[in-house]
């Protein structure tokens, strides 16, 4: 049915570098794409029909039932509804405004528009987005596991910003990432299912002991259920043997970042920090130097 894609693939197959540069420019566009999950889920987890009954139910007191009737409705808002625009004009993106890093370079990082200053984090993002996908295809190569290599990125991307920004860490992206490792490693993948599952159970057991021990002895919590769900994704990626060095790698980091806030930045020891980027950056490193990691504690 698909023949016509067979002379591509086989491109891809016979040319590293040909498939490493197409997956640096999807890499590109789909970082575009992030950057506008990362703004909207958030708002679209706030804006829902629940939240919706739930003003009419505060308000049912205080008004009639016509009143009640008349209030208006959430406006449209998901992923692709309504479309971008500046925040402070309301200039709408054009197509050739919003060409991955290219577009923020020709528009001097300022709105068309307005032209108030476009934040650097938007070809950041992108950037970081084509970077990892590049390194990916270049270590991973074309396979049937690329497809699942790539969504575990473009994952772990937007759960790390979307929770530097609010601390939260949606179980709209956490829950299928989970559930896609377990099913990456049916068959084929980084580890066996079993190890996966184990990961997985592990995963959100050890910091669910870590978080009820730390609410036990300083009476507040440490960190949020999301990072429970998160670790346990990552296990399910690569089983329960790498858990150790995601670990504590993400401790490690997490620690230092603590450390600059303090030293350089005048913030206290309870300033809060979220753990989820920190995570993601040891899902990161398992992809790529899982099994040097996993070499320095786990017999040969």
């Amino acid at each position: 049915m698909f023949d016509f894609l067979t002379p591509l693939s086989d491109l891809l197959h016979a040319e590293p570098t040909v498939f490493v540069t197409f997956s640096v420019i999807f890499g590109l566009m789909v970082g575009s794409f992030l950057n506008v999950v990362i703004h909207r889920l958030p708002i679209m987890m706030e804006n829902t029909e629940e939240a919706y009954f739930q003003q009419r139910q505060a308000l049912a007191a205080d008004l009639s039932e016509a009143e009640l009737n008349a209030l208006p409705q959430p406006p449209k808002y998901n992923i692709v509804t309504p479309r971008s625009a500046c925040p402070k004009c309301g200039h709408k993106i054009s197509a050739m405004e919003n060409i991955p890093i290219i577009s923020y370079l020709i528009l001097g990082g300022k709105c068309k528009g307005c032209k108030t200053k476009i934040s650097m984090r938007y070809p950041l993002i992108e950037a970081l987005t084509g970077t990892l996908i590049g390194a990916a295809a270049y270590v991973y190569g074309y396979g049937e596991t690329t497809p699942f290599i790539f969504v575990f990125i473009f994952a772990l991307i937007a759960l790390t910003f979307i929770d530097l920004d609010t601390f939260l860490l949606p179980d709209d992206i956490v829950l299928p990432l989970l559930w896609l490792g377990l099913l990456f490693n049916l068959n084929t993948g980084f580890t066996d299912l079993q190890s996966a599952v184990i990961g997985a159970m592990a995963g959100y057991m050890i910091l669910w002991i870590v978080f009820w021990l730390f609410k036990l002895i300083r009476g507040k919590e440490g960190m949020g259920y999301g990072d429970f769900k998160l670790l346990a994704a990552i296990g399910a990626w690569f089983g329960w043997q790498m858990l150790p060095a995601v670990i504590l790698l993400s401790s490690v980091a997490g620690s230092l970042i603590g450390i600059y806030f303090m030293l350089f930045k005048g913030k206290n020891k309870d300033y809060a920090i979220p753990f989820g980027p920190y995570l993601a950056l040891g899902g990161i490193a398992a992809l790529f130097f899982g099994q040097q990691l996993a070499s320095f504690y786990l017999p040969h």
